[in-house]
């Protein structure tokens, strides 16, 4: 036998296993029958015309024909999608629904030596038509085949990765926002996706838009890109539209007044929620912190390693405090302000949450840990910022829009901090509009660096970067072909450089509605990122096709863009390739957690005073020199042997 073991699956995000052959037919309640028609109960037959009673809204609708869900038996394993951190694989297997008659069992297998070894079997859970594997002590020095089976004749087969540790470049795709008003597959983003070859595919959300019928609308985008996930890890994770909202501030769980979400909360029930959670990340490495929060709705913020970097996975929704009855409205919605005149500090109050506690915390312990790590990255839902000034419609100019990361702005600007410690770079999506930015903290440019994808498919809601004035900011990008680069303040009054953006031309046509997908590349030997920007209709092989303005190449230690004003020691280590962290001993706050390469570092600092410096092997948890002065002369700064 080859040397896998597969562990007891965890708590599957609130839901158990069922071996019972007739589906519920109503699995959320009578209060929720208009959740999942499609793929539960006799998901096979047309659904009853009856109208809904009063009071009961959705009730007896029938169900949207989304996709074709009764396919042949020998095809009823959609997809698959898998991560492996370290050691340890976790797998989510996606079904089509099942018969009544039908097994409920699903079999991993493995490759070795030319064999397939059962690894695993486990039950189909319903709702949902999902299975969940997690087997550790896997070799991730070698790809190994997978095959995933049901009943005697549906198999998926794809590869698990070798670990692509002696890779100088690690290459991920960045994708979200695959609008369902247009149906059909992807064809030629698959197609430039496998030229590109990444190590790592991330769907930041809105994966589906199909509000109550989640299962259907996933399987539809899982058989749309199952051609390139079946072969490499990738990190799904959903946002508002996933799990049947228009906007989501989902306020520690509590429960939504309405789909549109400005009041907090989350509107369907917490047993929805927690299936698509369940069939979009179960197959991510296991939650830094797995406490539910509020109603039993479940948390996957957690991190995951590939070739030597670090992501971080948030969710940058769930804590979030919703504005209405909150702060003072100012504009046509709760959530849209367009007062030019109002005070930026009445919407920014300190019982306002962004990330939360919780997930703060990840950060921080997230920053300091460098085991298997070179350099790191942050991934989330959407933009720590609103880089956006025309929303829906070419005439609609708004001010300010809650719902983007900016606000508040308190805990935009303490994720940004936390984010620096690490010199982590930000990936996102929902915005439907392509920009890479340089965060602003306190000044222009001493923040991350950031890029928002644009939308798979621009049907949904078109955004444009417009300044009233039509004039470029400060600062703006040299050469740049784009007019209106530099920097600005959005309106929140944070701090942005705008480095390069991907307005639609024209949202009537397909080729012109800057539809596409990111590229980051992340260079451990020369210590850069470079983002890319592909439109959705070029052929990448003909290295043609980005957007104007990209590709984007910056320092990776230029995520932290505080002014160096002093010098700490030149470091001699006795071991290369170490963790150094500076602490200053005024406030005790970290600067900085990093992995330095070779033997030699000197900290820079941006105050003067006393500081700490402690290394590591993996944490900073090895030598430490405390109470040293920093000096303005980068020469006379002195050495030290740790």
């Amino acid at each position: 036998m080859i040397g896998f073991r597969l562990l007891a699956p965890l708590i599957l995000l609130g839901f158990c296993s069922t071996s019972l052959l007739a589906a519920p037919a109503l699995p959320f309640g009578e209060d929720y029958a208009m959740l999942e028609k499609a793929s539960t109960g006799e998901w096979w037959k047309a659904a009853t015309n009856q109208k809904p009673e009063a009071g009961q809204k959705g009730k007896g609708k029938r169900p949207k024909r989304l996709i074709n869900l009764n396919v042949p038996r020998d095809e009823v394993i959609a997809f698959a999608l898998y991560t492996c951190d370290q050691d340890i694989l976790k797998l989510s297997a996606q079904l089509y629904p099942l018969f009544d008659d039908e097994s409920r069992e699903v079999v991993l297998e493995l490759k070795k030596d030319g064999n397939w070894e059962k690894v695993g079997t486990e039950e189909v859970v319903y709702p949902g038509w999902s299975a969940h594997f997690r087997v550790e002590d896997i070799d991730n020095t070698q790809d190994i085949p997978y095959r995933v089976s049901h009943g005697k004749k549906a198999t998926y087969e794809g590869l698990i990765r070798k670990d692509p540790v002696d890779k100088d470049e690690i290459v991920v795709g960045n994708l979200s926002c695959d609008s369902s008003r247009e149906k059909g597959m992807r064809p030629n983003i698959v197609k430039n996706l496998l030229f590109h070859d990444p190590d790592l595919l991330f769907f930041a959300g809105d994966q589906t838009y199909h509000h109550t019928e989640h299962t259907a609308g996933w399987i539809e985008w899982g058989i749309r890109y199952r051609e390139v996930t079946k072969d490499r890890p990738t990190v799904t994770i959903p946002d508002d539209h996933d799990v049947g909202q228009a906007n989501l501030w989902g306020e520690n769980g509590k429960l939504a007044k309405t789909p549109a979400g400005p009041a907090g909360g989350y509107f369907y029930a917490p047993e929805y929620v927690n299936m698509v959670q369940r069939q979009q990340t179960w197959h991510l490495p296991d939650p830094y912190d797995a406490t539910p929060i509020e109603r039993g709705i479940t948390v996957y913020y957690t991190s995951l390693r590939v070739g030597g970097i670090d992501f971080a996975i948030l969710e940058d929704r769930k804590f979030k405090s919703g504005p209405e009855g909150k702060i003072p409205e100012m504009g046509p919605r709760p959530d849209h302000i367009n007062d030019p005149s109002y005070d930026r500090s009445a919407v920014d109050l300190p019982t306002l949450k962004l990330l939360g506690d919780r997930q703060l915390a990840f950060l921080d312990a997230w920053a300091q840990d460098w085991t298997g790590a070179e350099m790191k990255s942050v991934l989330s839902q959407t933009a720590f910022c609103g880089a956006v000034h025309i929303h829906g419609q070419p005439d609609n100019r708004l001010l300010a829009d809650l719902d983007c990361n900016g606000w508040p702005q308190t805990g935009r600007n303490n994720a940004l901090r936390a984010i620096r410690r690490a010199w982590a770079t930000h990936l996102c999506g929902d915005q439907h509009l392509a920009v890479s930015v340089k965060h602003g903290i306190d000044k222009y440019g001493d923040g991350p660096y950031a890029f928002t994808s644009p939308a798979i498919v621009n049907t949904i809601y078109g955004r444009w970067w417009h300044p009233e004035d039509e004039k470029a900011g400060p600062n703006p990008v040299p050469n740049s072909p784009l007019p209106w680069t530099g920097d600005f303040e959005d309106g929140l009054g944070n701090k942005i450089s705008m480095l390069a953006y991907a307005n639609p031309e024209d949202r009537t046509n397909e080729k012109k509605r800057s539809e596409g997908y990111g590229i980051a590349k992340y260079n451990k030997q020369d210590q850069t990122v470079t983002f890319e920007c592909w439109d959705r209709w070029v052929d990448a092989a003909s290295g043609e096709g980005q957007f104007a303005g990209w590709p984007i190449t910056f320092k990776n230690a230029d995520n932290d863009g505080r002014e160096k004003t002093h010098w700490l020691p030149v470091l001699k280590l006795s071991t290369e390739n170490a963790v150094v962290q500076v602490v200053s001993e005024e406030d005790h706050e970290i600067l900085y957690t990093i992995r330095v390469q070779g033997d030699t570092f000197q900290p820079a600092v941006y105050a003067p005073g006393k500081y700490t410096i402690q290394i590591g092997e993996n944490i900073p948890d090895g030598p430490a020199i405390t109470g040293i002065s920093a000096t303005e002369d980068k020469a006379s700064a002195g050495e030290r042997e740790m």
